[in-house]
Parts: structure tokens; C-alpha cells; sequence
């Protein structure tokens, strides 16, 4: 890149009929804060309307389950009612206002439900919390094989499980569309339900949803194609997927996976690790920066999906090579957004462009006016006199 050159980073993106200001987005962060019910209030509204505010291109609530069984915890928040719908409305209006896209990520826990919150280890809910009146209750699974020590053993899913779980991503599809959101992720990644098919650590099946990589693919592939034919065709649908999981799953697997998602509708590939067992994030992954860059990259360079990269970017440059270089699409940002929820802007400045293009009119006049005194006077001393 040259000191010239108009920032990649900070060019318009298009998927399908939305478009991305910039090519900056806000990854999801549970948060595990909603309202009984799952409903989400203002602690959302604040977390998520300042990146809009910061000028990202495009803002992810974070993993909103499709149903009551499929929580994480008990604080996370839901899109399987009309009320869930609506309180999201209030957050979609605000980013939409900022210019941002807003952007709902469904998911299904599967077998890794009643827990705790991630500073209590994420822990199985025990007597301890159903004599606090909240009882844990038993998830599903591919297999009967609980997600660790102490857990309850997951429900076996038979065919109705399968196709009522299909039935409750294509509501919630339905439901994202009502609560005012412009793109819909699906999450298949982090041992979540989609990747407990796709990963032989889980899936011991013998039938048709189980054995070989197609068989394992089927479930996930059937609900991508319900989720598409209830999401509408001018909205983008994304797959977000642990690239390798350490349970078995490789990379490519994953390449044959999206090379099976790109003609049943999906438009980019969000792209992570880990999961299956242990962290999110793997021994066989060492935590560099841009450690899933070269995933998105294989993924692209196979199947010529978009893809988005997350991971340790923290840096302007680095995320503009990035795409110079085209390996990732999209760059994605999560803890970095949380210590500067301002780095867009940040970001435009460092990379010689108008910083102020992305801020709301109300901070970029009053900061206008600001660079204009520093340039009049550099010093100080002549505004003082």
C-alpha cells in the first residue's frame, strides 16, 4: 500500500443488497446480561450502539439462541418470541441510525447449555443453583456425550429433534428479519450444535446423519437450506465455523463443508477454531496476531467465498494488509472494540483518510472545529492571547 492509495479498510462493502461502509466489523461478545426471558435492555443498547457510534462498518449482537433449551445460561439473550423481537428493535434502530449494519448471530448450545457464566468457569448448573431457583435441565446432541465433567448427558436428537431444531433456526430467521436486523449469521462454530454433527469427537451416529463427512455435514447443511428459504433473498446469510477444531475436524473438512454451504445460499464464511472440547481457542492454534488469517484465506483461495477473519487484529496496517493482500474480505474485531470502541476512527487517521467521515455529525462538528483551532493556532498561546 502506498501512503496514496485510498485504504481498503475503509472502502464500502456490498453483500447481496446491503451495504458495509467499511469493511470493519464488530464480532459477537456474549454477554450474558439480558433481562428474565431472555429479552435484552439497555445494557445492549449502550454495548452495541457505541460501535455504531465508533463508525464500524457492521455490528453483530452477540449469539442469540433459537429457544429456551438451546441457552448457554440463563442471562443469554433470545430470539424465539415476539417480545425477544421486539426489544432487539430498539438496539437495530440505534445502529441503523449510526451507520452501521446490525447484524443477529442465532445459535443453538446443543449439548453445552445450563452452565454458568464464562467467570464461573462455565461451570454445570448444580443443587446449589436449583435451590437459587435455577435448575439445570438437558440439552441435545448428535450422541448422548456430555460436554464435560458434571454436565448433564445430552438427549440423543432422533429425527424430530433434527427437524425441530431445522424448524426453530428458520423461525428465528423470520423473527431476525421483524427485529429490524439486515444480516443473519449462523453459528456453526465453538461446539455449538451444527459443529457437535460436523465433529466425529461428538457425532457417534451410525444412521444418516452420522459415519463419513457426509453423513456428519447433513444436519448442518439441511438447516442452512431451511434458514435461507425463510431469510430474504436480497439479505446476506453468513456461516460462522471452527475451521479446526481439535476433536478431528480439519481444515479440510471445513473447505469441503463451505464448498457445500456456497451454492445453498451463503454469501461469506466467518471464520474461527476451537470449541469442541476445552477452549474456544486451541494449543494447535497459537495465538498470534491474525491467527485465523490463514484459514480465511484457504477458505477463499478453495471456494471462492468471502470470508472474515478474526482473531488478535488490533492494528490499522495490519488489518489493511490483510486485505491488500486479499486474504480475508471482512477483518473482525471483538476485545480490541471493547478497550477502543472508537478504533475505526482511530484506524482512518493512522491510515492518512478523514477520520471524521465515520463519526456522527454531532461529535465530527464539534471535532472539526477542534482540528481547525489546532491548525490555527499550534501552539495554544495564540488562542489564549
Amino acid at each position: 500500500m502506498t501512503d496514496t492509495a485510498t485504504p481498503l479498510l475503509l472502502t464500502p462493502y456490498a453483500l447481496r443488497d446491503v451495504t458495509l461502509r467499511n469493511r470493519i466489523v464488530v464480532s459477537p461478545m456474549s454477554q450474558y446480561s439480558s433481562e428474565p426471558g431472555g429479552i435484552v435492555g439497555d445494557w445492549h443498547l449502550v454495548h452495541l450502539g457505541k460501535f455504531a457510534l465508533g463508525g464500524a462498518g457492521m455490528v453483530f449482537c452477540e449469539e442469540t439462541s433459537v429457544s429456551e433449551r438451546s441457552r448457554k445460561t440463563y442471562d443469554c439473550p433470545g430470539i424465539w418470541t415476539d417480545a425477544q423481537a421486539k426489544a432487539w428493535r430498539r438496539v437495530t434502530d440505534f445502529l441503523r441510525a449510526n451507520g452501521s449494519v446490525a447484524a443477529m448471530q442465532i445459535g443453538h448450545a446443543g449439548r453445552k447449555v445450563a452452565t454458568r457464566a464464562p467467570w464461573d468457569g462455565f461451570a454445570p448448573l448444580g443443587e446449589a443453583d436449583a435451590a437459587a431457583g435455577r435448575p439445570p435441565w438437558a440439552g441435545l446432541a448428535p450422541s448422548p456425550v456430555p460436554f464435560k465433567e458434571g454436565a448433564m448427558l445430552p438427549k440423543e436428537m432422533d429425527a424430530d429433534d433434527i427437524r425441530a431444531v431445522i424448524a426453530l433456526h428458520a423461525d428465528a430467521a423470520k423473527r431476525t428479519l421483524d427485529a429490524g436486523f439486515d444480516v443473519l449469521e449462523i453459528h456453526a462454530a465453538h461446539g455449538y450444535i451444527i459443529q457437535q454433527f460436523l465433529s466425529p469427537a461428538v457425532n457417534r451416529r451410525s444412521d444418516g446423519y452420522g459415519g463419513d463427512r457426509a453423513g456428519r455435514m447433513r444436519f448442518g447443511l439441511e438447516l442452512v437450506e431451511a434458514v435461507r428459504a425463510a431469510w430474504p433473498a436480497d439479505k446476506p446469510l453468513l456461516v460462522r465455523i471452527s475451521c479446526v477444531d481439535g476433536g478431528g475436524w480439519t481444515l479440510e473438512d471445513s473447505i469441503a463443508f463451505c464448498a457445500e454451504l456456497k451454492p445453498r445460499g451463503v454469501d461469506l464464511i466467518d471464520c474461527s477454531s476451537g470449541g469442541i472440547e476445552g477452549p474456544l481457542t486451541l494449543h494447535l492454534v497459537p495465538r498470534v496476531p491474525g491467527y485465523h488469517v490463514p484459514f480465511a484465506e484457504a477458505i477463499h483461495r478453495a471456494t471462492g467465498l468471502p470470508t472474515m477473519a478474526v482473531g488478535l487484529i488490533t492494528e490499522a496496517r495490519q488489518a489493511e494488509g490483510y486485505l491488500r493482500e486479499d486474504r480475508c474480505q471482512l477483518v473482525a474485531l471483538a476485545r480490541e472494540m471493547m478497550w477502543n470502541p472508537n478504533w475505526p476512527i482511530h484506524a482512518a487517521a493512522e491510515l492518512g483518510a478523514d477520520p471524521l467521515a465515520f463519526m456522527p455529525q454531532r461529535y465530527a462538528w464539534w471535532l472539526k472545529r477542534r482540528q481547525e483551532a489546532r491548525a490555527k493556532y499550534p501552539t495554544g498561546l495564540e488562542a489564549a492571547e
